[in-house]
């Protein structure tokens, strides 16, 4: 399996989402987060697992779920993927 992702640390402080990925330090506040999320108490949002891929995060307490590529802004031609693929 590719692994998209290395995510190394999910934490939360005051008004943020404090997240490693890929060796980078990103901060998302809580305000750019989904409702659920951002009213979560701190074990619901301390709760949480990593796909196995690492393009994402789960919050079973919540039945949550954030892409990796949307917290980033990273967006994918899905034509050159399927020209890869061809390969």
């Amino acid at each position: 399996m590719n692994k998209y992702h290395d995510i190394q640390k999910i934490l939360f402080r005051d008004d943020a989402m404090l997240l490693t990925v890929d060796g980078q330090e990103h901060s998302f506040p809580l305000t750019s987060l989904p409702k659920r999320l951002r009213n979560a108490s701190q074990q619901e949002r301390e709760t949480f697992e990593i796909s196995p891929s690492g393009d994402g995060i789960h919050w079973p307490l919540l039945d949550e779920d954030l892409s990796i590529d949307g917290l980033l802004g990273i967006k994918h031609n899905p034509r050159s993927a399927r020209a890869q693929a061809a390969f």
